[in-house]
């Protein structure tokens, strides 16, 4: 992580919490050491950024001087609320960290009365025991979306029987307590949706494609195929 993203980082997370923040909880949620957390928020500090507090006793950010409340309503602020809990609930790990990353960026600018109020709601959103394990990197296969670059998989159908698999990834879906991937099949030249924990292997290829009429989400949606 580059130094003026952790610093951005540290700025936010501080803006979250209405409470002094001391250096070891920094250093936990950004992965570096104690010692980096001291030279950061010193030059935070020399920057003019109204941090007070010094090592060995925690840091406090002056909200009145940063917070710019969004124009966001209740209802608003309780689904975006509960939308990155769920999120962090269900999703896998990469995505978790960035729900909560995300809901420290909402809270920050919210006033103290709006911020206290979120902080006793009761939305909640808990994984089920029926959560099924994923043995693939799924931020790899978000990636892969992102960059249209086909992938091979090893799949597990129903009966155990297991097939190698090259396809256009096209979408994550959230079928509870099943995660989808679903995507144009290179082998079966028809779409297909594959259960994420029936992936054994994924690697991603060298390939990249071009989206196709008749090949894309959209015409995914349109034919109506039914999760497998």
């Amino acid at each position: 992580m580059r130094r003026a993203e952790r610093l951005f980082q540290i700025v936010e997370y501080l803006k979250a919490r209405q409470k002094v923040v001391r250096a070891q909880e920094l250093a936990d949620m950004l992965e570096v050491s104690v010692r980096t957390i001291y030279r950061d928020m010193a030059e935070l500090i020399a920057n003019g950024v109204p941090v007070t507090g010094e090592a060995g006793t925690g840091y406090l950010l002056d909200h009145n001087h940063l917070i710019k409340p969004l124009m966001f309503n209740t209802e608003e602020i309780d689904a975006l609320v509960l939308g990155a809990r769920m999120v962090h609930s269900w999703g896998d790990q990469a995505l978790a960290k960035s729900a909560y990353k995300a809901l420290d960026k909402i809270l920050s600018t919210l006033p103290r009365s709006l911020h206290d109020q979120i902080e006793e709601e009761m939305l909640f959103s808990f994984p089920s025991k029926d959560k099924t394990p994923i043995h693939v990197d799924m931020s790899l296969i978000r990636q892969a979306i992102r960059q249209k670059q086909k992938i091979e998989i090893t799949y597990m159908a129903l009966d155990g029987q297991n097939s190698r698999r090259q396809i256009r990834p096209l979408s994550l879906a959230l079928f509870a307590p099943h995660w989808l991937l679903l995507g144009w099949c290179e082998n079966k030249h028809d779409f297909r949706s594959f259960r994420l924990d029936r992936i054994t292997n994924m690697s991603p290829t060298t390939s990249f494609f071009k989206e196709e009429a008749g090949k894309r989400v959209s015409d995914f949606i349109k034919s109506q195929t039914m999760p497998r």
